[in-house]
């Protein structure tokens, strides 16, 4: 009795067809990372900027988003029709990075959150908001995590301006992250990475914190004489 070796041609020409989608996938990815980086670099100009400077550095940054929506389209055009959960990790690191991104730099431009329609718009892609997507989209999770990536870099910024004079931001900065923080209270968080990482923003909004009292201390604020 023979066996028909046929079969085992097709699933080696479909695992080769698989590798060399991977393989793209990668490619592309590699080149999304390096316009993150781009932007990356600009936007991190904030952390030693004067208060005058920083809604042009989001601004600037806003400029390179048309390369990150061209960068989301190419991965649209590679996965297949309703395969995005097939190879969705190749990437996910990459456009949560890129949500935080323009979430930054909206934030410097209008000191707002970015809305999902922004986000959208600036992407390309839909967010996953009824979890009924299959073809290529932006997870509910990779848009939340971009938010507690926010609360860090805030942080940071608020620490920062104060070494430049800019002693009002830190109070902005410190309404701005209790309110989000109020926001992710109101969700009933299942995801344990997302969860964990919830738990930080305590840590972020007390450094910060500490920075608005030692602002407030010393009176160096009339922001924080009014607060």
């Amino acid at each position: 009795m023979s066996i028909d070796l046929s079969f085992f041609n097709n699933i080696d020409a479909a695992m080769e067809e698989e590798a060399a989608r991977k393989e793209e996938i990668l490619r592309l990815v590699r080149d999304f990372d390096k316009t993150c980086r781009t932007i990356t670099a600009i936007l991190n100009r904030v952390h030693s900027a004067q208060a005058e400077e920083v809604p042009t550095i989001g601004s600037l940054a806003m400029d390179r988003f048309g390369e990150v929506k061209q960068h989301m389209t190419n991965l649209a055009q590679l996965v297949p029709h309703q395969q995005y959960y097939r190879y969705n990790e190749l990437w996910s690191r990459t456009v949560q990075n890129s949500v935080f991104l323009a979430a930054f730099a909206i934030y410097l431009q209008s000191e707002k959150l970015i809305t999902a329609n922004e986000l959208e718009s600036l992407l390309g892609a839909k967010i996953n908001l009824n979890n009924d997507l299959q073809d290529f989209h932006i997870s509910l999770e990779e848009f939340l995590h971009s938010f507690i990536t926010l609360t860090n870099e805030l942080s940071r910024l608020a620490i920062n301006s104060v070494t430049v004079g800019d002693y009002n931001r830190p109070i902005r900065i410190s309404n701005f992250v209790q309110q989000l923080y109020t926001g992710f209270q109101l969700l009933n968080l299942k995801n344990d990475a997302l969860r964990r990482r919830f738990d930080g923003i305590k840590y972020n909004i007390k450094k910060i914190e500490e920075v608005v009292y030692d602002i407030s201390l010393r009176k160096l604020s009339d922001d924080a004489e009014k607060n």
